[in-house]
Order: C-alpha cells, then structure tokens, then sequence
C-alpha cells in the first residue's frame, strides 16, 4: 500500500454474482479478463454448478469458487450462501465487487474490504419483467428495488452499465458500458454456409419481452418463404416460457437454436451473417439501455433490424447500418431480410459502416483501462 492507504499496484478483487452465468460476458470476458491482464488476483464466486459447469482450475490468476443459484423464487438460500463465502473469503481481498442487487443487502454486519456494487440495469423497472414475481408484489418488489439503489450508494462504491442510469444517483460514477472486443477485419456481412444458405442471426438471451415471439415468426416465414435458404439463428438460453417456445420451433425446422454458448464462441456465429435482429418490445427497462446484441452485431460487420428503443435507434442511425421496424412488426422484418437475401453486397456494405463506428467508439479495448483504474482507486479507499 502506498501513501494515504492507496493501492499502488494490482491487488486481490472478490467478484461475486448468484444470478449471472459464470461464462457472462460483461462479467468473465471484459471485466475479470482485463483484471487479469492488469495482473490482478481474482477470486470469482458464481454459480458453476448452478448453470452445469465446472470451474475452470487453469486460468492464471483466477480462482473460482462454486455458489448457489439464485432463480425464480428460489433466492435465499443464494444469498445464505453467498454472505457465508464474502464473510469468509472478503477480507482477503482489496475489493469486493458485486453484480446482483441482491447481494447488497448481504454485505450488511460484515467487515468487508471496500465494496463496489455494477449496475446492470434499471433495477426498479427490471421487477415487471420477472415473471416468477406476482402481480400484487411488482409495485412493492419495486420500492424496494429503489431502497436497494439507495442503501448502496450510502455503503459503497458503483459502476453503472449506462449513462442513462446516472439520473437515478445522487453522486456522480463511472459509467463502464456495455461494449465488445472489435474485431480487425471480420468477413463481410452475407456469406453463405456450407448448407449453401445465408444465416440470419439473433444473441442473447430470450423472454417474451426481448421477442421470442416474434423471431420464431420471422424464422417460419424465412424458411417458407426462401425454401429454407435463408435461415434464422438464435444463438442464447431462452427463459421461462421462452425456451419451450424456442424448442417446438426448432423441432419443426423453423430455426437453428443453440442454446448458450460461451462468449467466444456465440460472437464467433455472428462472422458472416446477412443480418442481426433485435426485436425487443417497448419495456421500460429497455428504454434507457443499449441492446449489448446491436454493438456485438456492429462490431462483428453484420447489419442490424432493431425495433425503435431509442438508444439501438441512435446507433443504427449513426452509423447507417441497418434498419428500424416498428415492435413486433413481423413483416417489415422479413420483408427487409428479403431484400438483403436478394442483394447481399448491400447487405455487406451497411455492415462495413456499422464496423468502423463500432471500431471509433464500442471497443472494450478502449475502456477496460478507465475500469482497471477505477477498481484501484475503489480499492485504495479506507474500508
């Protein structure tokens, strides 16, 4: 430690999550890879066994720790869980930095390091998006959502995922977004597989709100419509009702699901695609934030369909490359794939476009340094 119990080189970081996927690539990909690259030790606590995974024993500098799931209504035991590991394992780090809301409270009565709380979304608006929460408990789930918000920014450091978020804090935080690893050069947008076919591709995970619906859709008329030459790709978990939608349209051809995939991986499905879809609905908590799929899209050359959320409508429209369509308009959708289909170069070129904006202003590459340093100074604080 240096003067003022600052820290004046790479330390010890407790990362902790019980709802995320440990392979989560804000999280594992961006945050923990550029920690560790800075040389910082990282302890990473997430649900491995939860999600069907075993830690990874063979990272330098990285040591996982197993931890309940939470999910559905089944939370406590998590958290249980969760305050038993930072009460033994936080103290032998120089941070802990949290990525639940849940986890907040945890923190309470245990002598922690200095502690750093990443804001994901909009927590109050995320409550009527859950579908395990009963209606009559939304508008009292959600006050407390807002209590949370408020007791962190009391008791610890923040990062915020989005600039829009910032209105809901007294103090000023830094904002970590929600950007890529921008590739060099990928492949033009509009290659066809070894199927002989042009994929249209959809990543992330999937709810009713984010669209199911309307990409199995989409799928069905692209398969009838192009004799199975054009093919919609969903590439993510499909959650709640959302999966047993995704598997009956699978069973009958209408689309390739693959289910999760890890980071790597799932962006490397996007490389030569026609086109990539984000077909959210007009959800508050969807207002304010940037679909990370529309930057990961941009980055890797494919050209976007979004729905008009303001911020995806910015960016396409900033870059010229894509298009908008009305919510839940099926037809415009598939209408616009079409046209691509039927003029791939087009389709390249918007994709270009996307890729230079996306190489001036959404590689990680540029903000991982700000986050390192923001970790170090949180870290030097008095606990």
């Amino acid at each position: 430690m240096g003067a003022g119990g600052r820290l004046v080189r790479p330390g010890r970081i407790l990362v902790a999550t019980v709802v995320h996927h440990p392979d989560d690539a804000r999280i594992r990909h961006r945050q923990i890879a550029a920690l560790l690259s800075a040389g910082w030790q990282v302890t990473y606590v997430a649900p491995w066994d939860g999600y069907g995974l075993e830690p990874p024993l063979d990272v330098p500098g990285l040591t996982p720790v197993d931890v309940s799931r939470a999910r559905g209504r089944r939370r406590v035991a998590a958290q249980r869980d969760a305050r038993r590991v930072l009460r033994e394992l936080g103290p032998r780090h120089d941070l802990v930095l949290l990525h639940d809301p849940e986890l907040v409270p945890v923190t309470l009565g245990l002598r922690l390091p200095p502690v750093v709380w990443d804001v994901h979304e909009d927590t109050r608006a995320v409550v009527a998006l859950r579908s395990w929460v009963p209606d009559a408990l939304r508008g009292p789930l959600a006050s407390v959502a807002s209590s949370v918000e408020r007791l962190a920014e009391r008791r610890m450091g923040l990062l915020l995922a989005d600039h829009d978020y910032a209105d809901r804090f007294a103090r000023e935080h830094l904002v970590v977004p929600n950007t890529t690893p921008v590739p060099a050069d990928p492949p033009a947008a509009g290659q066809v597989d070894e199927q002989g076919r042009l994929r249209v591709v959809y990543l992330g995970s999937l709810t009713h709100e984010r669209g199911v619906q309307e990409l199995v859709a989409v799928g069905e008329q692209l398969r009838r419509r192009t004799e199975d030459r054009v093919r919609l790709e969903i590439i993510g978990p499909g959650h709640g009702t959302a999966g047993d939608v995704l598997a009956t349209a699978r069973e009958a051809g209408h689309l390739t699901w693959t289910g999760f995939l890890p980071a790597g991986e799932a962006l490397a499905r996007l490389d030569g695609a026609l086109a990539g879809l984000s077909l959210l609905h007009d959800v508050a908590n969807f207002r304010p934030s940037m679909p990370t799929k529309v930057v990961e899209y941009l980055a890797h050359a494919v050209p976007v369909i979004t729905t008009p959320l303001p911020r995806a409508v910015d960016l396409v429209q900033r870059s010229g490359a894509g298009v908008v369509v009305p919510f839940r308009d099926v037809e415009a959708t598939v209408d616009q794939l079409l046209a691509w289909a039927d003029d791939p170069a087009a389709a390249a070129a918007l994709g270009r476009r996307g890729h230079e904006l996306a190489l001036l202003e959404l590689d990680w590459a540029q903000h991982a340094p700000a986050f390192v340093a923001e970790v170090a100074r949180l870290a030097g604080r008095p606990a």
